[in-house]
């Protein structure tokens, strides 16, 4: 077949992964299609070969700056010059000359708000889209709620440009968030391709810990014992930046933090760094980990509780791209869910600064305290919604907010649960995607594997015990 060839002559692949062909042929079909593929298992080729049999260019609605420039640098590493990612990286003069010769451009990378801007949209307009394409899906559902509302305006682009054919790409959406990215995009007729969550080379384990410094002896002692690189999420930036200094201070020289607040050309080099092997960990947010492209992650460790299972997921499943043995450790203190109720609250205005926008009348920048641009997006997009249905605009955002915090609520309840659960690991979430669990090896530390699979071949340092690597894993793993 014609994909095959290509699949094998631009790409360099001799064989499809698991989705990728159905999601293609679905395309080529002219289909819109919605597709679930695990983490790791390149959705990206799922627009990228179709885009070479289509007439016309293909639109990447993508989430990140770094998931952007990483796609970017890819296809231009593989030979095709006409790509562009309109984005904060470009000058003002480099944009107005992107935008006046965009026709020449067969891959279009760009950001939700990106494309509300009436000249990006105006220039996008005069093009005849070929493949309209949302990555990272669930965004639309999970983020477009709250501080990423332009996520649930992408059905009316969509139609402003139109409504060409859609692929919306995503590694964690259940029925119910699979049906709001339909209905936010306003595809009536799609074919849906549904994968297994289960990322069966990747061990999954918990380990709780009763005493906050204790958590941080354990960090240390893991990273220095489990094979590398390895990326280590928190939930804070604070904590990443006191994290990096603690491994170096313990001689773990090869670790960098990652985080929003960074520069963009910060993140970017420590993005660089990690892809090309020079340093072993960094210890991140949330920010990092879409742009990641790094097959040979060989642990990913959570500091801190995430704040939903499809976040823990989609982070798990940047280890172990290559599809060797790789294993995700979550260090759980009761009580760490705390942290993501009080950054559930600070994502939103409060009660005060809703008050002054909606009923005072004061625009939301100069509303006092300061917002940040999270809670002024919130407020701006909330406040147009309730202006659109005439409602009260304060009793209507107040009611909007409540509603989120109780579903972010839910979601750490539910992780809360899982943590704290006797069963195997893999089966629950496996269960709440609405999969059939089944029995595997290496699994889970309820189920039980080898964690010799996982250790690494030298030592960052002598450690200060003299412990072969069997009995520095039984003192990290006891009981095993």
């Amino acid at each position: 077949m014609i994909i095959d060839k290509i699949l094998q002559k631009t790409f360099g692949f001799s064989s499809f992964r698991p989705g990728q062909r159905e999601t293609i042929e679905s395309l080529l079909n002219g289909s819109d299609t919605l597709s679930m593929l695990p983490t790791g298992t390149g959705k990206s080729l799922c627009y990228q070969l179709p885009a070479y049999l289509l007439e016309g260019p293909v639109i990447i609605v993508s989430p990140l700056l770094s998931l952007m420039q990483d796609q970017v640098e890819q296809l231009k590493l593989m030979g095709e010059k006409r790509v562009i990612a309109l984005n904060s990286f470009l000058q003002y003069e480099e944009k107005n000359s992107a935008l006046a010769r965009l026709h020449q451009y067969k891959f279009i990378f760009l950001s939700p708000e990106m494309l509300q801007l009436p000249h990006i949209m105006h220039a996008l307009r005069r093009l005849t889209v070929a493949l309209f394409v949302v990555d990272e899906a669930h965004c639309i559902s999970q983020w477009g709620y709250d501080f990423r509302p332009d996520y649930r305006l992408l059905g009316r682009a969509r139609e402003m440009l139109g409504s060409p054919l859609t692929l919306a790409l995503t590694a964690t959406a259940d029925e119910k968030v699979r049906r709001d990215i339909c209905e936010k995009l306003s595809l009536d007729k799609v074919n849906e391709w549904v994968f297994s969550v289960n990322r069966p080379n990747i061990a999954v384990d918990v380990q709780v810990i009763q005493d906050p410094l204790e958590k941080q002896k354990r960090l240390t002692e893991l990273v220095r014992v489990l094979q590398k690189p390895g990326i280590v999420y928190f939930s804070g930036r604070k904590a990443a930046e006191e994290a990096v200094m603690l491994l170096k201070n313990r001689g773990i020289k090869g670790a960098a933090f990652y985080h929003g607040g960074m520069d963009a050309g910060e993140r970017l080099l420590i993005q660089h760094q990690f892809l090309n092997g020079d340093l072993d960990v960094v210890c991140a947010t949330s920010a990092f980990g879409m742009g990641i492209n790094k097959e040979n992650v060989r642990f990913v460790l959570h500091y801190h509780m995430p704040a939903q299972m499809e976040a823990y997921l989609q982070e798990i499943g940047r280890a172990g791209r290559d599809g060797q043995p790789s294993i995700a450790v979550l260090l759980y203190v009761p009580g760490d869910e705390r942290l993501h109720a009080f950054i559930a609250e600070s994502e939103f205005p409060d009660e005060g600064q809703i008050r002054q926008a909606a009923e005072e009348g004061i625009q939301p920048g100069n509303v006092l305290p300061p917002l940040s641009e999270t809670q002024e997006r919130f407020l701006t997009h909330y406040g147009k919604a309730a202006d659109e249905q005439g409602r009260p605009k304060s009793a209507f955002i107040n009611q909007v907010r409540t509603t989120l915090l109780a579903r972010k609520a839910e979601k750490r309840l539910q992780m809360k649960r899982w943590v704290e659960s006797d069963g195997c690991r893999r089966a629950a979430y496996m269960q709440l995607f609405g999969e059939e669990p089944h029995m595997q090896p290496q699994c889970c530390d309820r189920c039980g594997f080898d964690r010799a699979l996982y250790k690494a071949g030298r030592q960052d340092e002598a450690p200060a015990e003299q412990m072969n690597w069997r009995e520095r894993l039984n003192h990290l793993f006891p009981g095993q």
